[in-house]
């Protein structure tokens, strides 16, 4: 009867224990409105068209996911590294973002501000000190504590995506992707988003600049009402005459990307890696990507190169009137992050 007393006990303490991490989770979730500027200007700086301008676009990983580490996520095991090389790998992505500081646009994604992952580092802080750029976070990871995996739960998070201009925007603004994961996996999952920077250019027009981060452990029905949501909103500022360009990790491949460029081993269960439909945006918009360079690898394992399957899933879309002059992947060979840097040398057609 003692055993079935002490049973009963321990049911009852982790079942109150689990409904008051779902109470906390409700109380603390982080519900955005669908649109929110996060700061604007009345002195914005024009963009001269037909002149060529760069663009940087790198998922860092939040400084945690060097050559060394998996992920429990991602079949692996681990959930984060330790704090000194948490430093080492944010000390290298710094000095490369310094070495491309006279980029005028860098958009990042999965920068921390306060997350028990990358040892509770503000990364948003030191790029925020970086000289001679405006720049804003939309955040898109936030929640208190995360209880997975229950052995060494991830605890709490605080993320997202950083856009950094030279140029001073009218607007740097939110725009909250739709679609939940179901209850009560919502209350522990990313809220995903775009940041978009607005300029005006010398003819009277506006570039529209994106930074997206869309899902990748659902099961393709979030991606797809994401992926729906950009094509109109981009499609709409063209309609205006407007100049678009959307950079980031799509968690997806370009359309014409064969999916074993780099080895065959990208069929896992724990991420199913697909195209970008090829009809999914009119033809004349173009999908703009180093070929001979893959940009993320899986974290299943630390990476061995030659065998850690990697891929092409960050990529730059432009619009018609945008001519992209150069594409480039960064080979860094994952040493300090799961992705490579891309960047883009473009002009705006007038």
């Amino acid at each position: 009867m003692k055993i079935l007393k002490y049973l009963g006990l321990a049911i009852l303490v982790l079942f109150l224990a689990f409904a008051l991490l779902i109470v906390y989770a409700t109380l603390t979730y982080y519900n955005p409105p669908k649109e929110l500027i996060i700061s604007q200007s009345s002195t914005p700086d024009t963009i001269e068209c037909n002149k060529e301008l760069n663009l940087l676009s790198w998922n860092i990983g939040y400084a945690g996911l060097g050559e060394n580490m998996d992920f429990f996520y991602d079949d692996g095991e681990k959930v984060r590294d330790t704090y000194e090389q948490t430093m080492i790998n944010f000390d290298s992505i710094t000095k490369f973002i310094k070495l491309k500081s006279s980029y005028p646009f860098i958009l990042l994604q999965e920068v921390d501000i306060y997350s028990k992952r990358s040892h509770y580092i503000n990364e948003m802080e030191y790029f925020q000190a970086l000289s001679d750029y405006h720049s804003a976070l939309a955040k898109n990871y936030v929640v208190k504590f995360v209880p997975i995996p229950p052995t060494s739960p991830m605890g709490q998070v605080n993320s997202g995506v950083m856009s950094l201009s030279k140029y001073q925007p009218v607007s740097f603004t939110r725009f909250a992707y739709p679609g939940q994961f179901s209850w009560p996996s919502r209350l522990f999952n990313l809220r995903r988003c775009m940041l978009v920077n607005r300029y005006p250019t010398n003819n009277g027009k506006e570039f529209i600049l994106v930074n997206t981060h869309n899902s990748a452990f659902d099961d393709g029905s979030l991606k797809k009402q994401e992926m729906e949501f950009l094509k109109e909103f981009v499609i709409a500022e063209y309609s205006k005459g407007n100049y678009v360009i959307v950079g980031g990790d799509w968690n997806q491949s370009p359309p014409t990307f064969q999916l074993n460029t780099f080895g065959e081993n990208y069929k896992v269960e724990f991420f199913k890696l697909t195209n970008i439909d090829a009809d999914f945006m009119p033809s004349d918009w173009r999908w703009v990507y180093d070929q001979k360079n893959p940009t993320n690898r899986f974290l299943n394992e630390s990476f061995k190169l030659g065998k850690t399957y990697c891929s092409i899933i960050d990529i730059f879309l432009i619009s018609p009137n945008i001519e992209a002059i150069e594409s480039q992947t960064f080979s860094l060979n994952f040493k300090n992050a799961d992705h490579n840097p891309i960047s883009l040398i473009f002009k705006l057609i007038q």
